[in-house]
């Protein structure tokens, strides 16, 4: 395996590595995008650490595929501010990427497959319903509900999880976790500025007013090229659910896993799910089963 520093021009160019595997060139190759937020190439959060683009694009290499992950803007090497990105500009530097890749000589362009996480598995939808050059996709823990309905579904699905002082503190408040996620929505609904101080926490407005109007759905309507959707029984951030609407609605050939104990980080979790347990198991290397599903089936695609 081999990697390579790689930008990707424009005016918000993107700092990014090539990971090249052992073995005959051009070869087929995956374009990786990772979840929401300040994340960058290697899916590394500032305050969490969690690595699944840079465990695919090994797991990858290890299989005969060439892979690009890349940091996001105002993220690791590429330049901005990550607060005044919006989903849509999002959605662009993807596309922007897979242009990039495809013309590399060490890449079959024939033979490129997109695959995101979380948000990069929206991301990955929307740039292959464009009509990209792509071969299939890859969708890990996305969600098939428009944002703001999975917004409300994730504090419905985290309130049980807080910590007993603080699910205390919220009765003794008599705060609803759902019914204050909704009136912030409100309150990001009635800005225009694409950074605005919600909560007494700067947030990316435009980046939330866009992601709550994004519905999944119409995307996948236009995917019509293979597709692999994995979420974990565990999720608290994806309805796993949301496989069989994913099944039903891309236009292509679909293939679901819904893998047992699996949480949004993709490690697995004993007992009941909880996100304050996100910390330990990101200790852990990314499921091994998801890794084997994805480069498997990547094979199979990619011939």
């Amino acid at each position: 395996m081999r990697e390579l520093p790689l930008a990707v021009p424009g005016e918000h160019p993107l700092a990014g590595t090539l990971t090249l595997p052992d073995g005959p060139l051009p070869a087929p190759a995956v374009v990786l995008a990772a979840g929401s937020g300040p994340v960058d190439r290697d899916s590394d959060h500032p305050r969490a650490r969690f690595g699944v683009t840079r465990a695919l694009a090994h797991a990858l290499a290890g299989a005969g595929l060439a892979s690009y992950r890349y940091d996001k803007r105002g993220v690791g090497g590429s330049p901005g501010d990550w607060r005044r990105a919006g989903f849509t500009d999002n959605v662009d530097d993807l596309a922007r990427v897979v242009t990039a890749v495809a013309d590399r000589p060490e890449v079959d362009a024939d033979r490129l497959l997109l695959a995101g996480h979380s948000e990069g598995a929206l991301l990955s939808a929307a740039v292959a319903a464009r009509g990209a050059h792509v071969a299939g996709l890859v969708l890990l823990a996305m969600s098939a509900s428009p944002g703001e309905e999975l917004l409300r579904w994730q504090a419905r699905q985290i309130a049980p999880t807080l910590p007993a002082p603080v699910r205390l503190l919220l009765r003794v408040l008599r705060t609803d976790l759902e019914k204050k996620v909704a009136a912030n929505h409100v309150r990001i609904k009635a800005t225009t500025t694409d950074v605005a101080r919600i909560g007494g926490a700067r947030v990316n407005a435009r980046w939330t007013r866009e992601f709550m109007a994004h519905d999944p759905s119409a995307d996948l309507r236009r995917v019509r090229v293979p597709v692999l959707a994995i979420t974990g029984g565990k999720d608290l951030q994806v309805p796993a659910d949301d496989l069989d609407r994913i099944a039903a609605t891309a236009a292509g050939p679909v293939e679901v896993r819904r893998v047992p104990d699996l949480t949004h980080t993709l490690r697995r979790q004993s007992g009941p799910p909880s996100m304050s347990r996100y910390k330990a198991e990101l200790r852990e290397p990314v499921d091994p089963e998801v890794l084997a599903l994805v480069t498997g089936w990547a094979r199979r695609v990619t011939g």
